[in-house]
């Protein structure tokens, strides 16, 4: 029997839906009645798995409402399904081809449905990406006040920072509070900052935007954080290995932690000097700490084990 995949374009006011391998097409509006005909169309289905785009934010209350319902759905890059449009030739973009290339996407890569996110780590996922936010307009105008040298504009500046600086101290008592009044959260922070090199930052944007650490293998955490390399390579010609792709805050945060730990971590800084000892540039040696030290974390979280030196 085959597989019935499911993809559906979020659009404001309408969803529409495609489904393979039968061909069938049909819309709903994107409102409570319409989620309701959904649902129980999608029931009659059952599909293997429901794929939606991440539209910036018109696709959660939809997914949330087919994850309610008990349907397998699976949030999917968009940039992935348009680069496989692209590779299928479909130039045209409409609601509704957007949908059948979104359910060929699911259909072709074997996505798998994945549990969403709770509305507590929605939350602090959108507290990690605010702090992140006011934390770069810091860093920009601490560059613009280094450039102007009017006693009136410095002063423009200098209130600005002073007013986001303040607000950089609330969203961090809001984060902590929200870490350390989850006795789930509290025990996974602990056991991520037990690694050297890991501290607040790193572990609170890993348990807010990477909430399948410790849950999947170190191939498949590595692809999500956008840490797993991939060849490029043509006959006798042999490119370079790249990374790209993934959760990009995710991948930022290990870059600082893998900077840290391969100066004050024992085993990384080995590892580290290892690398550069065999010739690898410095770069793709701290790339292999920052992976490396995700596969540490992930194993920490999975085994429920702080790390140990020996």
């Amino acid at each position: 029997m085959e597989n019935i995949i499911v993809g559906i374009d979020v659009s404001k006011d309408r969803l529409d839906v495609a489904v393979r391998p039968s061909g069938e097409a049909f819309a709903v509006e994107r409102n409570a009645r319409g989620l309701e005909a959904l649902v129980a169309r999608l029931r009659e289905l059952s599909p293997h798995v429901v794929a939606l785009e991440a539209t910036g934010g018109f696709e959660t209350v939809v997914a949330a409402a087919l994850a309610a319902a008990g349907l397998p759905v699976a949030i999917v890059n968009p940039a992935q399904v348009r680069a496989f449009a692209k590779a299928l030739g479909k130039r045209a973009k409409t609601d509704p081809i957007d949908a059948a290339v979104t359910a060929h996407f699911a259909e072709a890569t074997n996505v798998m449905p994945r549990p969403l996110a709770d509305e507590a780590t929605r939350l602090l996922a959108d507290l990690v990406t605010r702090r992140r936010q006011i934390v770069e307009m810091i860093g920009a105008e601490r560059q613009r006040e280094q450039r102007l040298t009017g006693p009136r504009l410095r002063k423009s500046i200098a209130r600005l920072l002073k007013a986001l600086e303040k607000e950089l101290a609330s969203l961090d008592g809001d984060i902590d509070d929200a870490v350390r009044g989850s006795p789930a959260w509290r025990e996974k922070e602990d056991l991520l900052e037990s690694v050297p090199g890991v501290g607040p930052v790193i572990a609170r944007t890993l348990i807010a935007e990477l909430p399948e650490l410790g849950q999947l293998g170190r191939k498949e955490i590595a692809a999500l954080a956008g840490l797993a390399p991939f060849t490029q390579q043509s006959g006798q010609w042999r490119g370079k290995s790249f990374i790209g792709g993934g959760r990009t805050a995710v991948r930022c945060v290990l870059f600082m932690g893998a900077l840290v730990a391969k100066q004050h971590n024992p085993v990384l800084k080995a590892f580290f000097d290892r690398l550069v000892a065999a010739g690898k540039p410095k770069m793709v040696a701290l790339i292999a700490v920052a992976r490396k030290l995700l596969t540490i974390l992930n194993a920490i979280l999975r085994d429920n084990r702080p790390w140990q030196t020996a």
